[in-house]
């Protein structure tokens, strides 16, 4: 049946193609691919799920990435590296943030090219003091990271992971749940029969920062309460104790696979798409950068769902900082601080993140002329208000994505909406910043859902970037 379903939609994409090709008025990108196209975009599309089904937290991003770029021919940038065209390195901050390097042809002094994106994705975390019991239940008491609906993340399988570092030093890694043979955890509704007290809440307090607390165990010991048996759990099994958590970064992650969605398998359904799909591609793209004029770098960063904050946020230094270690080790005589900050006037981004799409049971939350849809392309953001690139580097970006084939959109919120890039925090450097993307349904849930040829079209988009001249 499948194979059925999968000929029949293929069939009918090649017909519509050619229909709509005639037209000359392609709107859609499923129907502007080839045949050999459309296999790309499956192949893409299985290997994004794969990688994002390992990579869910900046750490395991970060830690998979790494592992990846290796076997890729990257070698770690050091004091020593060599910054000669065709060099392929990569740098990590504090294990949470990335940046990947391919050495152009023109010097450092020049300019680069910088594609951006964030690998934090909204998710329930752990307090430095979490473990209590109440009526039979040990649970672990949390709070959120990035803007979330909390009603949306009660009755589900989640996974706990992250790291807990200790106080000598080491760290102990921790993954409970995304293994078929896992346990998982928790938070549970109240059932329709009993919540009727509760039923006046207004959306955002369906359920309270103070009441996403999970469930972790129920089972007592013959001589010990169900908390101390979650005490020597973490004991027995990782060699931590309680207050081993205080420093620790674990957060509470959808413990359900990507999954194809639709009759016709033309799209996916993933926790953290926003904004994996950009930094996979941001990552893919690179990989296959073999020879460009201007140096080309892929930034990985942390903390843009809460802000850009901290040192592995793209509020930090680390990305100037690494463009200045570049540049002086390409040509030590000639730095200065003045010579970076032409480099970076020198400098193109592209901040790429994704974006709410039209949603079919909710299309009044858009103007629709504006209004970014799934499958028709890369998304050029226009928010008004000075927060647009500028329109010169808009046109440069409108010719390389045209040149290129890529079909791109424009997305412009109703009124006033809430959300925000890593762009903002990069502009502020004097580079040319501008944000684009592709539309996603359920943004923030545990769940969301993007088109295929949208996530492929990212990957297009991105090398197109970092090779166009």
């Amino acid at each position: 049946m499948r194979n059925k379903i999968l000929l029949v939609a293929s069939i009918v994409l090649t017909l519509t193609t050619s229909n709509v090709i005639a037209k000359g008025n392609i709107k859609n990108s499923w129907l502007a691919l080839s045949k050999a196209e459309l296999k790309h975009v499956q192949s893409y599309n299985e290997e994004y799920k794969s990688f994002i089904d390992r990579a869910r937290t900046e750490l395991t991003f970060v830690a998979e990435t790494k592992k990846l770029v290796e076997k890729s021919g990257f070698k770690q940038l050091t004091d020593d590296s060599q910054i000669i065209t065709g060099a392929k390195l990569y740098s990590i901050n504090r294990d949470r943030a990335m940046t990947l390097m391919v050495i152009g042809t023109k010097p450092i002094a020049d300019g680069v090219r910088i594609a951006g994106a964030h690998i934090d994705s909204p998710r329930i975390e752990l307090k430095g003091r979490p473990l209590y019991e109440k009526n039979g239940f040990a649970l672990f008491q949390t709070y959120t990271h990035g803007g979330m609906k909390n009603y949306q993340w009660v009755n589900i399988p989640l996974a706990l992971i992250g790291r807990v570092d200790k106080k000598d030093g080491s760290h102990v890694n921790i993954n409970i749940g995304l293994n078929n043979n896992d346990p998982v955890l928790i938070i549970p509704d109240l059932a329709p029969h009993v919540d009727r007290d509760y039923r006046k809440r207004t959306n955002r307090e369906v359920i309270k920062k103070e009441e996403l607390d999970i469930i972790i165990a129920s089972k007592p010991g013959n001589d010990s309460t169900v908390q101390q048996e979650v005490t020597n759990f973490l004991k027995n099994n990782y060699g931590i104790s309680i207050t081993d958590l205080v420093s620790a970064e674990l957060a509470l992650v959808p413990a359900v696979k990507p999954r194809d969605v639709g009759l016709d398998r033309s799209m996916v359904a993933a926790y953290g798409q926003d904004d994996k799909i950009s930094a996979f591609a941001a990552v893919k793209s690179i990989l296959e950068i073999d020879e460009t004029e201007f140096t080309a770098i892929t930034f990985l960063v942390d903390n843009e769902e809460v802000g850009n904050l901290n040192n592995t946020g793209a509020d930090s230094s680390y990305l100037v900082d690494t463009i200045s270690q570049l540049l002086y080790q390409q040509s030590p005589q000639t730095y200065n601080d003045y010579l970076l900050r032409k480099t970076l006037r020198k400098t193109k981004v592209i901040s790429v993140d994704v974006n709410p799409g039209v949603n079919p049971n909710w299309p009044g939350v858009w103007e629709l002329g504006n209004a970014p849809k799934l499958g028709e392309g890369i998304n050029i953001k226009l928010y008004g208000g000075g927060f647009n690139a500028n329109s010169e580097y808009i046109a440069w970006t409108r010719n390389y994505l045209d040149n290129a084939g890529i079909l791109w959109q424009t997305s412009t919120y109703k009124g006033k909406a809430s959300g925000g890039t890593i762009g903002s925090a990069l502009s502020e450097n004097n580079m040319d910043v501008i944000d684009f993307g592709v539309p996603v349904l359920g943004m923030h849930s545990p769940y969301a859902v993007a088109s295929k040829v949208d996530i492929y079209s990212m990957y297009t988009a991105m090398k197109a970037f970092y090779l166009n001249k």
